[in-house]
């Protein structure tokens, strides 16, 4: 549609009949209605506002993006429908604004917002005598610039045009690349301190034999004393070093042995270990786990690991009577563990880095915990969220695939080529 055809249309309504402003109006019609078609049948979602930010259209991909419905949201704002997102910050430039968001509602995504201003530029009047001097104005997207429009002539801002594309993916990758380096260099590191610390102990348990063999050769009362001490300090140092190693077993990638696993038993085991625990400030525990659950090919040491950690952080987190709920369940793919607790909860700011190594929110943190967790979930090809906000404790979501997933496509299959079959002979 030609920029001005509604003003001239307009201007001549008085002076054509009836069957020209019908044929006028067929075509405005048509022509909007192959506008929204090809706006509906891009995936970028495109949203416009008025001069006082009110929604006037959406297509079809940006009601995706939000859960919007067109109909529901025309005349309102974008920031009173869109959580989060702070619309004046995105409208306060003249020219374009790119600005990457998080969304959380209907969906985590990221989302790259590309908003522009309509700018209504009058234009300078036709000469006389002109084929053309119905109309003196007409509407632009602005980028910025004062073009050619004459200093006496001030273009007026109508609304703005968003573009919206989802780059979740892309942003998910990177993000997987950077964890991915961040843990190759931790491993490093860990792989180094061991070492360093794995020579003195070595060494303190041989000077700690050979102390142990001259000790046989007194016979005072000072013999069982110094037998005593030497044994703690023994211990001691296979504690160390049964803690380097475990450290060292949880950082470094490592194939999990899978076999058949009903995860409700780890759970049970997993809470189980901190019993004394939660006995001695008395935090209760609920378990509601589904009884239905297939069998998972898991790992049951390095799963077990996960949970650990996971329980761990819930305990260290709520407060003496507080209460830990786990919770197993199943969808269509995947068994579901999920862990609530009540403890105080998490701001966005320390939610989006609680998988960065060595970041914690606790005076004795490791900052390890969860990025051990995230390792194993992944390696068993299963997801790890977590949702949080301050004083209403954290939820911790696992998500791992089915033993029998192929088993059962195959199943269905089959059942779907014997109900074939079984039409066929009805038929026939």
């Amino acid at each position: 549609m030609k920029a001005g055809f509604l003003e001239k249309l307009i201007e001549r309504l008085g002076r054509i009949g009836p069957e020209e402003v019908q044929n006028y109006f067929l075509r405005l019609a048509q022509e909007k209605g192959f506008l929204e078609t090809v706006f509906n049948a891009i995936q970028e979602g495109v949203i416009v506002t008025d001069s006082k930010g009110r929604f006037t259209y959406l297509n079809d991909a940006a009601c995706g993006l939000f859960g919007l419905e067109a109909g529901e949201v025309i005349g309102k704002r974008p920031d009173e429908r869109i959580r989060g997102l702070d619309w004046e910050s995105l409208t306060q430039s003249s020219g374009p604004v790119s600005h990457d968001m998080e969304i959380f509602y209907p969906q985590n995504r990221f989302i790259n917002f590309y908003v522009v201003p309509l700018v209504m530029e009058p234009r300078e009047p036709a000469v006389a005598g002109g084929a053309d001097s119905g109309t003196n104005e007409g509407l632009r997207v602005g980028h910025g610039g004062k073009g050619s429009t004459p200093a006496a002539i001030t273009p007026e801002q109508v609304g703005h045009v968003m573009i919206l594309r989802d780059i979740t993916q892309s942003r998910r990758t990177a993000q997987q690349t950077i964890e991915s380096e961040r843990l190759n260099a931790l491993t490093l590191l860990a792989a180094g301190v061991a070492h360093e610390i794995g020579n003195p102990l070595n060494s303190l348990h041989i000077h700690l034999q050979l102390m142990e063999r001259r000790l046989q050769k007194l016979h005072d009362g000072a013999k069982t004393e110094l037998e005593h001490s030497i044994e703690v300090a023994r211990s001691e140092v296979n504690r160390l070093d049964s803690i380097v190693t475990q450290f060292l077993k949880a950082i470094r990638p490592s194939r999990p042995q899978q076999r058949p696993e009903n995860v409700n038993i780890i759970v049970e085991e997993a809470v189980r270990f901190f019993t004394p625990e939660l006995q001695d400030r008395e935090i209760l525990v609920e378990q509601e786990l589904r009884s239905d659950l297939p069998l998972l090919r898991l790992d049951r040491d390095q799963m077990k690991q996960a949970f650990y950690n996971v329980i761990k952080n819930s305990l260290e987190a709520v407060h003496r009577h507080g209460t830990l709920r786990i919770r197993t369940d199943l969808d269509d793919t995947h068994v579901i563990i999920q862990f609530v607790d009540s403890g105080g909860g998490m701001s966005a700011e320390k939610l989006s880095r609680v998988f960065e190594p060595y970041f914690t929110t606790k005076p004795s943190g490791t900052g390890l915990g969860l990025l051990i967790v995230r390792r194993i979930v992944r390696e068993h090809g299963g997801e790890l969220s977590i949702e949080s906000s301050e004083g209403k404790g954290l939820t911790v979501t696992i998500r791992l695939p089915y033993i029998d997933k192929r088993i059962r496509m195959l199943e269905a299959g089959q059942a779907r080529d014997q109900s074939s079959e079984d039409t066929k002979s009805v038929i026939g």
